[in-house]
């Protein structure tokens, strides 16, 4: 985005603060971000809340389940029907297992989902593919991952907390990434952290391997960067 590493500071935020722009520093406060980049998937209903701006999605996945090695294959939410399934609990997905009948276990984090897993606690853990295939990868003696066939697909996008320019300028980046044949930044992104993992998660796809469209912003340019 042109800013100096020194001029960014990263923190941690929880699932239920994304949209309220708020992270927690290290010695306890919360403070107002101006970034929200995690994993959040753009949706009408978040879209609406106030401080919720989303960019240009930057990354396609889909929802998909995680079990321990030799459970039954899981081919679609049905096959979870009573059993409990761990999930994040601002995770998008909660409504469809609601309405497959599953036992829905909310987390604040999805390592105490697998924590859970792991106890014995839920039968399963189910949100996004590309969060759930770290996990895989790094235990494929013990996790399976399982393609349960939803159609709906998840956008993730930057939320800049009503900032347009901010927006725009995510934005811009993004347009940059896709169009410009030098930027590779986006496709080197994904052959680091996400095609590795996906041999352990087959059969199912950890995420599209092809940044998604995004369309220029209406941003002004110099004299000589103008096209007609």
């Amino acid at each position: 985005l042109g800013f100096r590493r020194s001029e960014v500071r990263f923190l941690s935020i929880e699932s239920e603060d994304r949209s309220k722009m708020q992270a927690r520093t290290d010695d306890g406060r919360f403070v107002t971000v101006d970034l929200v980049v995690a994993t959040y998937s753009i949706t009408r209903e978040r879209e609406e809340l106030d401080l919720v701006s989303f960019s240009a999605p930057y990354l396609y996945t889909e929802q998909s389940v995680v079990t321990p090695v030799g459970h039954p294959p899981v081919n679609t939410l049905d096959d979870l029907r009573g059993k409990p399934v761990c999930t994040l609990a601002t995770a998008t997905s909660q409504s469809p297992m609601a309405n497959a009948g599953i036992q829905v276990v909310s987390k604040q984090r999805i390592t105490e989902c697998f924590t859970a897993l792991r106890r014995g606690e839920v039968d399963a853990v189910e949100t996004d593919a590309a969060i759930l295939a770290g996990f895989v990868a790094a235990d494929p003696t013990h996790l399976r991952h399982h393609d349960i066939g939803l159609d709906r697909q998840e956008a993730y996008g930057i939320n800049t907390g009503g900032n347009v320019a901010l927006r725009d300028l995510v934005n811009l980046a993004l347009y940059r990434s896709l169009h410009d044949p030098a930027d590779q930044r986006w496709e080197d992104a994904f052959d680091r952290y996400l095609r590795p993992e996906q041999p352990s998660n087959l059969p199912q796809q950890v995420a599209v391997d092809r940044q998604p469209e995004a369309p220029r912003p209406n941003v002004r340019q110099w004299p000589w960067e103008r096209v007609g």
